[in-house]
């Protein structure tokens, strides 16, 4: 695809990235061909983690640190747990297991320099203890959070939301294409001072026009690379009809001010 000439700096809280043959599910992709195509779209820093595991992530996560080294990616530790993501019974009776995410293994991630963040999908992976939600928001570290029928806004708003830690929303909470999800996200914004939304695979124009024009430092641009390419993505977000303010603090000042590694 060609390069995109749109005057912005860009950087991208949502990309995934394993080693090549890592990934269980979804689209493999090279870092160099990850890095290749952000710098198509004009992007000059973005958020990686790895793909879905079935048995623990500290390889997966040391794997995404070690591909990082001497490109422009940040890093985000994946973290899984043994709760359910809706069921409030079936979490009650849940223990961790050997390979999930524990309190000491947040804190090692946390003062790690390797990583600036995390990212939790509960229905792929489970939702932590409350000892290691609670040691989130010590440590303040951002959160991409994914979403969907199975875990949604309003679920998350429950289990997350009252630990103090930003949380990124992934695709507005909709994944995929599920605009009343959607819709109900952006009205949390006005709930919640620690929820943002991240714009990857968000295909509504009016829903994204919605959430920059009502709450302009909340809305954070995601690519979803490699599921996505990322000038689609950017395409996608310069489309909309909103002022090029707006469009400035989507692109770069928000994912900048809510993953300070960003930053320029």
């Amino acid at each position: 695809m060609l390069e995109l000439g749109h005057g912005f700096r860009v950087v991208d809280v949502h990309t995934r990235l394993d080693p090549v043959g890592g990934s269980e599910r979804g689209r493999d992709i090279e870092p160099e061909r990850l890095e290749r195509e952000l710098h198509q779209a004009g992007i000059v820093k973005a958020v990686v983690s790895p793909g879905p595991r079935d048995r623990g992530y500290l390889a997966a996560n040391n794997a995404v640190a070690r591909l990082s080294v001497e490109r422009p990616f940040v890093a985000f530790a994946r973290l899984d747990g043994p709760r359910h993501p809706t069921s409030r019974l079936r979490s009650l009776g849940a223990s961790r297991a050997e390979h999930h995410v524990s309190p000491e293994d947040v804190e090692q991630f946390a003062y790690d320099d390797r990583f600036a963040g995390f990212t939790l999908a509960p229905v792929v992976d489970g939702l932590p203890e409350r000892a290691v939600l609670e040691t989130l928001g010590e440590v303040g570290l951002p959160v991409v959070v994914h979403g969907g029928r199975g875990f949604p806004p309003e679920r998350v708003a429950e289990t997350l939301l009252d630990h103090r830690f930003p949380v990124v929303l992934a695709g507005f909470g909709g994944y995929p294409l599920d605009r009343a999800q959607m819709t109900r996200a952006i009205d949390l914004l006005d709930a919640y001072d620690e929820l943002y939304l991240d714009t990857a695979a968000v295909r509504f124009r009016d829903l994204l026009e919605r959430a920059i024009k009502e709450h302009p430092d909340r809305v954070l641009f995601g690519s979803g690379a490699p599921d996505v390419h990322p000038n689609v993505a950017v395409m996608e977000l310069l489309t909309c009809s909103v002022p090029e303010d707006e469009m400035k603090r989507v692109f770069d000042a928000n994912p900048s001010r809510v993953v300070s590694a960003l930053a320029p």
